[in-house]
């Protein structure tokens, strides 16, 4: 039997998914917040008398296995270590769930996931324009953030008001390296400073607000209007640029005072005003881009606190709880799932002080989100799991961790070196998948790369790979004991009786020859291109 044939046999490999699908160390004295744990048991509540308002049976809850893995690829971006699936499962406390979700927040794997995600949303350009001098240190200032759990208001004003006289990656050869005093400045080299670029990108990541599609006209049926959309781009009506030749342009010398903006192709000139409609309170104080920055991330700000709820609502569940995430302020194809529920989680989130891991931690620690992705419940209401595919970070630092590659998962600053190792490669291939995890599609290249690419295919030979020779080696694993292990490796889960009796059989067969290892090693093959793997579930 080859490889391919067993593959379908253990749950199919990456190119035909199913929707039925089947150690660091954390710092010390890191214990559940009550806050977080308080308003988890109102999330619940509030989803509990929703689905009884439309007469829906949530799904079960999700196994311990279950949860781990989804939780571990949440929050720290890859599946757990077999020595950290096997103590979770083995742990007998009530609470081992909400521990392991305050642990997974206190690991540097936490800031490195989120410096990922974060990135991609600000600086998209970067998935496809990798040049060192353009992206430089934005992820080393970026991580920062995430690594002190400087709170998001903070975050975001820095952000949007970093000084821009700076050394820039064509000046300084330390801000390329990202090795001192590191700042975002790249955010708006990559936008080319242009207003127009500036105001959708702040807009749509902070507000939830796509006031792009008016740019050019208003639009009949579009919540915003021309004027609206320049009068938010003239808050950075003083930036320029400097033309470097072949393509490459920085930022120059910033007009402080400078806050209006002839809308291109009119002759009509707008001034800097907020997009709810209200006039900015001019001081000598603030610039013009500090003053957007107060509005925005003020507490009451009528999108900024929503918004955010919002985005990391829809990244761990796959859905926000308005659809979609960057046109919040109605339209057509908005859909509202919980009004309601958005609205508190915002107030909760602002009486934190915009505290992301008090958000991630009272998610992740209600029943909705430790449903399981089986059952008749609805998705778009939360009362059953979606399934969401793996972003390229998450499967290539997965197969890094299940198969005990040396490769240090997820700690490479890739816009510093952006054509730096394997990690690039497979990103290559791989990249963001979609906006929505839900909708996750795999291409003929992806799937040949797991199932016959280079690193695949040496950490699955008994010879090369790392785990499999580990576990043909160790005294005191029997035939189940390997089978077992490499489960946990790749499923975070042991196997179940009936998977146990067909895979054994499938090792007596295949390994009666010359070279037993062979049969662990398609087995392996086989659990990481299954569809099980694959997919966060």
């Amino acid at each position: 039997m080859n490889r391919i044939a067993f593959g379908l046999i253990v749950g199919g490999i990456v190119a035909l998914p199913t929707p039925n699908l089947q150690a660091e160390s954390p710092k010390p004295t890191v214990s559940p917040s009550a806050d977080a744990t308080a308003m988890a048991t109102r999330i619940d509540q509030l989803l509990a008398e929703s689905w009884a308002a439309k007469t829906i049976t949530p799904a079960e809850p999700a196994t311990d296995a279950e949860f781990l893995r989804r939780v571990y690829l949440d929050l720290a971006g890859r599946v757990p270590t077999v020595a950290e699936a096997r103590g979770f499962l083995a742990d007998n406390r009530t609470d081992k769930r909400r521990h392991l979700i305050a642990s997974l927040l206190h690991r540097p794997t936490y800031g490195r996931h989120f410096t990922t995600i974060w990135r991609h949303l600000l600086l998209p350009e970067a998935d496809t324009n990798r040049q060192p001098l353009v992206f430089a240190g934005f992820d080393s200032w970026l991580h920062g953030q995430f690594e002190r759990n400087v709170s998001f208001d903070q975050m975001v004003r820095e952000l949007l008001t970093t000084p821009l006289d700076r050394p820039t990656p064509l000046k300084g050869i330390n801000n390329l390296q990202g090795a001192t005093n590191p700042t975002p400045i790249s955010y708006y080299t990559a936008k080319e400073g242009k207003p127009e670029n500036l105001a959708s990108s702040s807009a749509r990541v902070f507000l939830g607000l796509r006031l792009e599609c008016a740019q050019c006209h208003d639009h009949p049926f579009a919540t915003w209007t021309r004027d609206q959309f320049w009068g938010l781009a003239a808050f950075y009506a003083g930036i320029r640029t400097q033309d470097r030749g072949n393509g490459l342009s920085t930022i120059g010398a910033e007009v402080l005072d400078r806050r209006e903006l002839s809308i291109p192709g009119t002759n009509r000139v707008v001034q800097a005003t907020f997009p709810d409609g209200t006039e900015p309170v001019w001081t000598s104080k603030l610039t013009p881009r500090q003053t957007l920055a107060a509005w925005m991330t003020a507490k009451d700000n009528p999108y900024f606190a929503r918004a955010a709820v919002n985005r990391v609502w829809a990244q761990l569940f796959g859905i926000g709880l308005i659809e979609p995430v960057d046109e919040m302020a109605g339209g057509q194809d908005t859909v509202i799932h919980h009004q309601a529920l958005l609205d508190e989680l915002a107030r909760a989130f602002v009486a934190q002080k915009f505290d992301l891991k008090f958000l991630l931690e009272a998610i992740t620690s209600t029943k909705a989100y430790q449903l399981s992705s089986r059952g008749k419940g609805q998705a778009a209401l939360f009362s059953r799991h979606s399934l969401r595919g793996l972003t390229g970070e998450q499967l290539y630092d997965s197969l890094s961790t299940a198969t005990g590659q040396p490769d240090a998962a997820g700690g490479d600053d890739l816009l510093i070196r952006p054509n730096a190792g394997p990690r690039q490669e497979f990103l290559t291939k791989f990249g963001q998948q979609t906006s929505k995890p839900t909708e996750y599609e795999t291409s003929i290249i992806q799937a040949l790369t797991l199932m016959n690419g280079n690193f695949v295919g040496q950490a699955t030979r008994p010879k090369t790979g790392e785990l499999l020779t580990a576990v043909m080696e160790a005294p005191f694993l029997n035939e189940r004991g390997r089978v077992e292990t490499i489960y946990l490796a790749t499923l975070s889960r042991r196997p179940t009786d009936k998977e146990m009796e067909q895979v054994l059989a499938f090792l007596v067969k295949r390994g009666s020859g010359d070279n037993p290892g062979e049969a662990l090693a398609d087995l392996f093959w086989a659990l990481l291109n299954s569809a099980e793997f694959v997919f966060n579930h």
